[in-house]
């Protein structure tokens, strides 16, 4: 199982990847007032934070998703943008395919910021795939607002990707 989801996090990455190619790279940067006055890269860094999170965490088994680099160069620059896509990438490609016990700190962790909860790998390879998505399906919305189409698929669910394509519904 982990497998699988370390695959499915390649693809919605490389799928982000693929954005950041075709996107013009000042519009990347723009921020859209209809979407809380918000850029597409500020989203994208956001992803991108949660993912060095969990990466940077596994050694010592404890990932802190409130302690955040926010690289204002991934919100801005499109370009380096990909290339910490491409880095996450590849430590995804890296990892064993062997769960691991961890512990998580999240914004909902209390008002000390000191509770951790019990997880594991494969459940926090899958938030990360539905956190990744969700901000995808925002990202999305703003490229088409500032007037760039993304792929059909970007910002969708691999679970209704699955039921558009066995309803053979198109654009799936």
């Amino acid at each position: 199982m982990l497998a699988a989801a370390i695959r499915a996090n390649l693809h919605v990455l490389q799928q982000g990847r693929d954005l950041l190619v075709a996107i013009n790279p000042a519009l990347y940067a723009t921020r859209v007032p209809a979407c809380f006055n918000a850029a597409p890269g500020g989203h994208l860094r956001h992803v991108l934070d949660h993912y060095f999170g969990l990466l940077d965490g596994l050694p010592a088994s404890r990932v802190d998703y409130e302690h955040r680099a926010r690289d204002p160069r991934i919100e801005g620059e499109a370009g380096y943008a990909a290339g910490r896509v491409d880095a996450i990438m590849e430590r995804l490609r890296a990892l064993v395919a062997e769960d691991q016990a961890l512990l998580v700190r999240a914004e909902t962790s209390g008002d000390d910021g000191e509770a951790w909860s019990a997880s594991s790998l494969l459940r926090e390879l899958e938030f990360l795939l539905s956190h990744t998505v969700h901000h995808y399906a925002l990202i999305a919305t703003m490229c088409r607002l500032l007037g760039h189409e993304p792929a059909a698929d970007f910002g969708m669910a691999p679970s209704t990707l699955k039921h558009l394509q066995a309803c053979g519904m198109a654009g799936a």
